[in-house]
């Protein structure tokens, strides 16, 4: 179930950068190399970082974002989205509701809610969110979603169920993305196989070379 009227993500595989995870590289740096690898979504995670950091680690990336044409996101805070001009926010279950976003962000901008079953992805789409993030889908050591691993098949049915985008979250990495996909996802999201790599550019232009045409079918 898809609604042409829905607008579409910009690339198959989202990128989610968190600095906590940069392994005592210089966070502006693996920026650098997911938009070198050809990255166009990325969401900026930085829950243990203090507000003016934050700020500031927000506006090199949506400078470095805008240059390069990619959607920067910012997770949870939508007072730092608003202040950088960012693309848009997303927010879990237990943030700011959405119609309360989306009187301050405005129509123009992405917003973006995890959800974790077919209720919560229903309530979004009807709340007038711009996609849903989906998952665990394997499950996740990056984060406690208090969730078990939702799996393909939960998967097809959220994607039989909702017409805006599926950003399907949790234990994905090159190994398992094209499953992903497959299974009706319109965008992947990656963490700690992305932010791990030695080569991040490289890891991205293998993940995404993987993107089969016919799974938007």
């Amino acid at each position: 179930m898809r609604n042409k009227k829905t607008r579409p993500l910009p690339s198959p595989l989202y990128a989610i950068f968190d600095p906590s995870l940069a392994g005592g590289r210089p966070p502006s740096a693996i920026l650098r190399q997911f938009l070198d690898g050809g990255v166009r979504i990325i969401q900026m995670r930085a829950k243990e970082m203090a507000a003016k950091d934050c700020l500031h680690l927000a506006r090199e990336a949506r400078e470095l974002c805008h240059a390069a044409g990619c959607l920067f996101i910012v997770n949870d805070r939508v007072d730092i989205a608003l202040a950088v001009g960012a693309g848009g926010v997303h927010l879990g279950q237990e943030d700011l509701p959405l119609y309360i976003a989306r009187n301050l962000m405005g129509r123009d901008k992405i917003i973006g809610i995890s959800t974790h079953d077919l209720a919560q992805a229903r309530e979004a789409e009807q709340g007038g969110a711009d996609y849903i993030g989906f998952g665990p889908i394997f499950g996740t050591t990056t984060k406690d979603t208090g969730y078990s691993a939702r799996g393909l098949a939960m998967l097809k049915e959220i994607r039989q169920a909702v017409g805006i985008p599926i950003v399907a979250i949790g234990g994905i990495n090159e190994a398992n993305v094209a499953q992903v996909w497959h299974a009706g996802a319109d965008s992947a999201a990656i963490i700690s196989d992305l932010m791990g790599a030695e080569d991040v550019a490289g890891k991205v232009r293998r993940t995404l070379s993987l993107y089969p045409s016919s799974a938007s079918s």
